[in-house]
């Protein structure tokens, strides 16, 4: 059997994310470039007791994968340079062309660009009026359903990632899958309208999924009780099947980039 050098290279720290919360290390060894966040580096949340924010990162994965949507870079815990860690596969992105703006971004209120979708209007640090947008993408649009079925309290527009290989990711699932409504995102521009029948056929066989070894494998990361409001949180999905409407003061993560 072949080594996969995202769990067994030697990591070398060749980085760091300075504007994280908590210490996000940049990696390499064998070929591989990765992200790397050390259990011992993580601020401790008060509304987040249980388990790790590196276990929830790779339960988030886990999660992904089991719809088949791909949509987190693969992430794994292990050891590394400070002990035990979420290590994740590092995504090379695309910058946009020809002025085009970032998946999520800003611009001048009323100069809303073909093919986004404003969320809310504000005022810039400048205090110029700005409207927050993000793409009108069916690739974004799952993403915006995986947040509800996580629980994300903390999508914010850096967190979406524009591939060179097509694919748009979700990275920072440290603050996923509590069992208590947490869910706070920039991607509400689609709020309130159907979800695709496609993914709400994933999400029936996740279901079916959940009481198996899905979720055996979960429950190495999270409580069993967030385990069941990840399942409650599917089966609404399914009984109603729109992305919900914002429901709490506080419905986009601040700051928001």
């Amino acid at each position: 059997m072949s080594r996969d050098p995202l769990r067994t290279a030697d990591l070398e720290v060749v980085g760091q994310v300075t504007t994280a919360s908590n210490v996000t290390l940049v990696c390499e060894g064998d070929g591989v470039r990765v992200v790397y966040k050390p259990v011992r580096g993580e601020r401790p949340l008060w509304d987040f007791p249980d388990g790790t924010l590196a276990g929830r990162e790779v339960a988030s994965y886990q999660v992904s994968q089991a719809l088949g949507w791909g949509l987190i870079p693969e992430t794994v815990l292990r050891d590394g340079p400070l002990g035990p860690g979420m290590v994740q596969r590092w995504i090379d992105t695309i910058e946009p062309a020809g002025g085009r703006p970032d998946l999520v971004d800003l611009c001048a209120v009323g100069a809303i660009p073909d093919g986004f979708r404003e969320v809310l209007r504000a005022l810039d640090g400048s205090g110029r009026r700005v409207s927050l947008i993000h793409a009108d993408d069916p690739r974004l649009r799952r993403m915006a359903v995986l947040d509800v079925l996580l629980n994300n309290a903390d999508r914010k527009g850096g967190h979406a990632l524009d591939g060179v290989d097509g694919r748009v990711y979700g990275v920072d699932h440290g603050i996923c899958l509590h069992s208590e409504p947490k869910l706070r995102t920039v991607l509400w521009g689609w709020a309130g309208e159907p979800i695709e029948e496609e993914l709400l056929t994933d999400i029936t066989l996740f279901v079916k999924a959940l009481p198996g070894e899905l979720g055996d494998r979960l429950a190495e990361l999270i409580t069993d009780t967030e385990i069941e409001a990840l399942e409650a949180r599917a089966r609404e999905l399914l009984a109603d099947p729109v992305l919900p409407m914002p429901h709490s003061t506080r419905p986009i993560p601040w700051p928001a980039f």
